[in-house]
């Protein structure tokens, strides 16, 4: 298969900015890792975005949250020149099974104005055909683990505005080999506490875990939320932005330290029972994601889980850009027609090579 560098762009339910990252790549092995960067979205952007949470295309408000996704990711990737683009969008809603899922953006958009190829729409396909929709990065993660040299089962685990694992035993060739891959959401993440954050002081999120860093942790609350049928449902499962916000609001009635110790530990506790759903108890888990500089989480992650845990950049990967790093890897799959999605991964029926492209009239 051709080796070619792509740029992938992610703007994640924590709504923070957009990451752009490029990679060689065939789409089946990573080669090299290449430039990558960050533009933040404006506080007037993310009021936009969060006026369109949960809305679904047609709703009020969504029009301009495609404008202002668009408009960040056209400035965010225009340094990177024309390379094939994997654009995820901004996810708006998620209801795998009912009205399915909706990312804002378009990549006919981007393409006119970048001049570029533009990979987009990754989601759709998986769940028309019984699929989660998520997660996407677990093709990614297991060439990640072949470029680290790994011998052994390990877990990636992102934790953006929601949580999600990976699981995975690198020893096979194949990643849709039956066992090789094992991927669901495990529950929140950063998305409860940076929401307490913002309405309690105005700040975008608890910068290196500060004020939760003397919380008080109420475990019969945290042990309260595990509970929640989502806990117990097998994988694969995906979950919602906001879909747990009813169960966790006996937390947020808490002093703000305590809420966000309380809520760090929900995170840990629901991390450790998608373990439990796992082929084999792993060798280490691998953490990415913004809540990986977040040191009450880790600690945490630390307290529930029996195996190593430990950031990404222990074995010299990017914590901040490996989901923008997977939709350049998606990007390539798509081009070369491989599958982005697996039954161990989506719960999709078979295989699927999801996303559509995008071309710039002059090249079409």
């Amino acid at each position: 298969m051709e080796r070619i560098w792509a740029v992938g762009a992610m703007s994640g339910t924590s709504m923070d900015g957009v990451d752009t990252a490029e990679l060689f790549t065939d789409g089946s092995e990573i080669f090299a890792f290449g430039e990558a960067r960050y533009r933040p979205y404006t506080e007037s952007e993310r009021a936009v975005l969060r006026a369109a949470m949960g809305k679904w295309q047609g709703d009020p408000g969504v029009a301009e949250a495609a404008d202002v996704v668009e408009a960040a990711h056209i400035e965010a990737l225009r340094p990177h020149g024309e390379k094939l683009i994997g654009f995820h969008g901004q996810t708006l809603a998620h209801a795998p099974g009912a009205q399915g899922t909706h990312q804002a953006g378009s990549g006919d958009v981007l393409a006119e104005a970048l001049g570029a190829p533009v990979v987009w729409d990754f989601r759709t396909a998986d769940v028309g055909l019984g699929g989660q929709g998520a997660p996407l990065a677990p093709a990614f993660h297991f060439a990640c683990a072949r470029w680290i040299g790994a011998t052994a089962p390990l877990v990636f685990l992102n934790l953006g505005g929601v949580a999600n694992l990976t699981w995975l035993d690198p020893r096979g060739d194949q990643m849709d080999a039956p066992g090789a891959m094992l991927a669901f959401d495990t529950g929140p993440a950063n998305a409860p506490l940076d929401d307490l954050v913002r309405s309690a002081t105005g700040a975008s999120y608890d910068a290196d875990g500060h004020l939760a860093a003397d919380g008080r942790c109420y475990t019969a609350l945290s042990e309260a939320v595990m509970e929640h049928r989502f806990f117990g449902d097998l994988p694969p499962k995906s979950l919602d932005r906001n879909e747990l916000s009813r169960v966790l609001e006996p937390i947020t009635t808490l002093p703000l330290a305590d809420a966000l110790t309380t809520l760090a530990d929900v995170v840990g506790r629901s991390v450790a029972r998608g373990l439990a759903f796992c082929p084999e108890m792993p060798a280490q888990v691998l953490v990415a994601g913004g809540g990986r500089q977040n040191p009450t989480l880790m600690a945490a992650l630390n307290a529930h889980i029996s195996c190593p845990v430990n950031p990404v950049e222990t074995v010299d990967l990017d914590g901040d850009m490996l989901e923008a790093q997977a939709f350049a890897y998606l990007a390539v799959r798509v081009k070369a027609g491989l599958p982005t999605s697996f039954p161990g991964t989506t719960g999709v029926g078979a295989s699927v090579g999801g996303g559509r492209i995008s071309r710039p009239a002059a090249n079409v």
